[in-house]
């Protein structure tokens, strides 16, 4: 797109910003603001807002967060607004690094994973690199998937990942049947197969290491 307010009339990114936190979308505007080549056209405060602001504002990415409180999450958010016509990029930005996370996010399209701890170049570079259609991975998120390549563990199917997050809610095996429409006999075999990937052999244990190893997160 070009930017009519950009003084050098030239190309410039534009951005939608989707965070549910207002402190958070006001200092990624003004963090924005000041690079040159890259305009905020509009936040969103929600994951219905983000897929809204997608098809109002056209703009060439959408910066996502990947909580976004009520609603819909931010994975689900990208799934919509890929499926638009010609869609944006869109560039996860979150402060969360679980493998569970980070499949989720890669499996539905995103262009990138950037955390927010990160410095603000990193996320300049992203944006930049994103939009041109490249992958956009911060540092820490390249040497997981790294590690994971060079040295796999048995994946957990995601199934098993749903049943190791309801598990760390506490949920019994029949409150995670009913929650998930299967029989308790099936929450049971999946348990094993995940007891044997994860090398223990107690529910606590299971979910303490799924927790260690970023397969999980516990929610806040």
């Amino acid at each position: 797109m070009t930017d009519p307010t950009d003084p050098t009339g030239g190309p410039v990114i534009g951005v939608v910003i989707a965070d549910d936190h207002p402190v958070v979308r006001a200092g990624l505007r003004a963090l924005l603001a000041g690079e040159p080549g890259i305009a905020v056209l509009a936040e969103a405060g929600t994951g219905e807002d983000a897929v809204r602001q997608a098809g109002l504002a056209r703009p060439d990415l959408v910066l996502m967060d990947l909580r976004l409180g009520e609603g819909i999450d931010g994975v689900e958010a990208t799934r919509r607004i890929l499926a638009l016509p010609d869609p944006p990029r869109v560039l996860v930005l979150t402060t969360y690094d679980s493998d569970a996370d980070i499949a989720r996010a890669i499996d539905v399209g995103a262009s990138g994973y950037l955390l927010k701890a990160g410095p603000p170049e990193e996320l300049f570079q992203g944006v930049r690199t994103a939009a041109r259609g490249e992958t956009a991975l911060s540092p820490r998120v390249a040497t997981r998937l790294m590690n994971r390549m060079r040295d796999p563990a048995p994946a957990l199917s995601p199934r098993e990942i749903e049943i190791l997050e309801l598990l760390a809610t506490g949920s019994s095996n029949r409150q995670i049947a009913r929650r998930l429409f299967i029989s308790e006999a099936t929450v049971k075999t999946h348990l094993v197969h995940v007891f044997g990937k994860l090398g223990v052999d107690t529910r606590t244990a299971a979910v303490t290491a799924a927790v260690e190893r970023r397969l999980i997160r516990i929610s806040d």
